[in-house]
């Protein structure tokens, strides 16, 4: 068998002119540096290889020299295509000098071409990006002049428009792990997140091209756990030993075991700011977090949201995911965005992209640099300066609901708090409240045509999306309309009562949001059709995790039963219900005396065989009028059998996706 651990000059050496490389790596997560730097000095030592086409999904680097940064050099590279620019400033520059042919596709559009490369598939179909830049109608995703073939074609489908991306073949690809045996078997246990590694060498080995793996170590033959192998040694051609500088595990950190999951994390530590603009725009967007959901933070102000949440202890009522693959814990921020601490799971890129795609995402809270009247958001160019949409397209497009966060100008804007009221000092010297956004990297329009409930955010006031454009919906106190908001736009919004901004955004004590939270939350899950007497509960993901949680859902069932004045039939989904075995017991008592007071009968259904042998145990040996059954139409058949009053007809349970701002 060939012996495939070499060192970094010899396994570099074997790139040619011309071939397309695909780099793994996430900020510094994941990113091959050993294997960039060899790149960078081979082609500096001999001017080869040369016209190098360079692919990569989130841009390995750290905004300034290290990453893909090292190989932003003339003469070695003639393309690239990417998902995210603004990490590689210097790659950056040389596209928007065109001094290269340059394109900016979605992150997860990226990841999921690797698969359809892999799978020698004809392209991916996708209505991700229509009506962005990236939609062929606008640029395509071309980056500048010297761009000319098209990567992106529109395609109907059953009278739908999709976007098909073109695949193309990859030669080399350079990848990380963390331990090889000297059959290329790359296992990754001490990296904060597996990416895309698997597909990118899937996809360069069905290229019939060659696959270098950069590690830390490596283990004798037949001595690793095949489960935890995630590149096989099939598809691995060359393994270099990386030098200890060459492998941080973020950028910003050498090693955190808790990034790997080695360990688990104790209670994270949130530091929240003072009350500065970025924590009342983070404060603000908290009102709309969905506990029990699912949400993606961005960065910039979305990431205070975190710390908010965690001040006001609602995080236990999240489930936070990053795009990378993170599931649950605590996402990390700066050069250490991608990893999380205490996940619950860790998905490989593409197959997250393939859940947010799908529209998995409760909300997304995102930044913003540019707005328009129609609600189009631009954080992809502005001028000169190319920042690339990363995964915000697939994020934006596809999440149930969908903050933009971000000051109402910028350049210098400095404002202050006095007594809860807000008060400009200076302004900024940018407007971002456009007549028309640079580049559309999220189309308003389109998100009022399919319904999407979509909010700004800013320090001084709110908009949300409509159907006719912008309307302020909300004002700071301290602010006024004619001074403060309408001068410093380039149009003029809807206008009709704009309400106040709630004033403990601007305290500096703690709005005591959980409490108050749960208790509107789940209000909007309960209905009562009074012609059938018939009441609904919508705990669908819903968690209750704590003896506060189990009062949240008294108070409520109580308020909303008591005005009703006689006992209902009550029907529960539990699909997705989520309870803590240490509060099961009083969460099960509590729930028997609110139907012994309230309900005549009640019918609980619910996927899950586990939770349906709970609930069957909980309630059924006590009373026949309680029945635990699969599905919504069983529990109905139940209710119709049990009482004349519930008349023929399917039900609708309150929705807890899209629900508006």
């Amino acid at each position: 068998m060939q012996d495939k651990i070499v060192i970094a000059d010899d396994a570099i050496g074997l790139i040619r002119d011309g071939d397309a490389v695909c780099c793994s790596g996430f900020v510094g997560i994941g990113t091959p540096d050993e294997l960039i730097t060899a790149l960078a000095r081979r082609f500096t030592d001999s001017g080869f290889p040369r016209d190098l086409t360079l692919v990569f999904a989130a841009a390995p680097g750290d905004g300034k020299d290290r990453g893909l940064n090292r190989i932003a050099l003339q003469g070695l590279i003639k393309r690239a295509i990417g998902g995210h620019w603004s990490l590689v400033p210097k790659l950056a520059r040389m596209a928007t000098d065109n001094l290269i042919e340059a394109y900016n596709l979605p992150l997860g559009t990226m990841s999921h071409l690797y698969r359809d490369i892999a799978a020698h598939r004809a392209g991916t179909l996708t209505q991700v990006g229509l009506g962005t830049f990236v939609d062929p109608r606008q640029a395509g995703g071309k980056i500048n002049a010297r761009t000319t073939e098209s990567l992106v074609s529109t395609i109907d489908i059953d009278g739908k428009t999709w976007l098909l991306y073109k695949v193309f073949p990859l030669n080399v690809a350079l990848i990380r792990g963390t331990t090889a045996d000297p059959e290329g078997n790359i296992t990754m246990e001490r990296e904060a997140l597996v990416l895309d590694a698997q597909a990118i060498a899937m996809a360069v080995h069905n290229s019939n091209g060659l696959v270098i793996a950069q590690v830390e170590r490596i283990a004798a033959s037949g001595t690793l756990d095949p489960r935890a192998v995630v590149v096989p040694g099939i598809f691995v051609d060359r393994v270099v030993v990386a030098s200890p500088d060459a492998q941080p595990q973020t950028y910003g950190t050498v090693y955190n075991p808790g990034f790997s999951s080695e360990i688990t994390m104790s209670a994270a530590t949130h530091e929240c700011p003072l009350l500065d603009e970025r924590k009342m725009m983070a404060r603000r967007c908290a009102f709309e977090l969905p506990l029990g959901g699912v949400i993606n933070l961005g960065i910039g102000v979305p990431e205070v949201v975190g710390a908010v949440a965690a001040e006001e202890r609602l995080l236990s009522h999240l489930t936070l995911t990053a795009e990378p693959g993170v599931i649950g814990g605590a996402p990390q921020g700066g050069l250490n965005f991608g990893a999380a601490v205490n996940m619950d799971a860790l998905l490989h890129q593409n197959q997250q992209f393939d859940f947010y795609d799908g529209g998995g995402l409760d909300l997304a809270c995102l930044g913003m640099a540019q707005i328009d009247r129609s609600g189009n958001v631009n954080v992809s160019r502005f001028g000169s300066r190319l920042a690339g949409a990363g995964g915000f397209i697939n994020i934006s497009q596809n999440a149930s609901r969908v903050i933009f966060a971000g000051t109402f100008t910028a350049g210098g804007l400095e404002v202050v708090v006095e007594a809860g009221r807000l008060r400009i000092v200076t302004e900024g010297a940018q407007k971002k409240l456009v007549e028309s956004v640079e580049q559309i990297t999220f189309n308003g329009q389109l998100a009022a045509e399919r319904g999407q409930p979509v909010l700004y955010v800013t320090e001084r006031c709110v908009f949300r999306l409509t159907s006719d454009g912008l309307e302020l919906t909300e004002v700071a106190p301290g602010i006024d309309v004619e001074r403060d908001i309408l001068p410093q736009m380039d149009f003029v919004p809807i206008v009709r009562k704009p309400r106040p901004m709630d004033p403990r955004i601007f305290l500096p004590q703690l709005m005591n949001l959980a409490a108050e939270l749960l208790d509107s939350q789940l209000a909007q899950r309960l209905s009562y059709e009074p012609e059938r007497n018939t009441m609904f509960a919508n705990f669908e993901g819903m968690a209750v995790r704590s003896t506060s949680d189990i009062e949240s859902v008294r108070r409520v069932f109580e308020a909303f039963c008591s005005p009703i004045g006689r006992r209902v039939s009550l029907i529960v989904n539990y699909d997705g219900f989520r309870l803590d075995q240490a509060v099961a017991d009083q969460y099960f008592e509590m729930a028997a005396r609110l139907q012994s007071q309230y309900c005549r009968s009640a019918s609980r259904f619910t996927s899950c065989a586990f939770m349906r042998a709970k609930l069957q145990a909980a309630f059924c040996d006590a009373t026949s009028t309680s029945h635990v059954c699969e599905t919504h139409a069983d529990a109905m058949t139940f209710a119709m059998e049990q009482h004349e009053a519930v008349a023929d007809g399917v039900l609708q349970f309150p929705r807890r996706h899209h629900q508006p701002f």
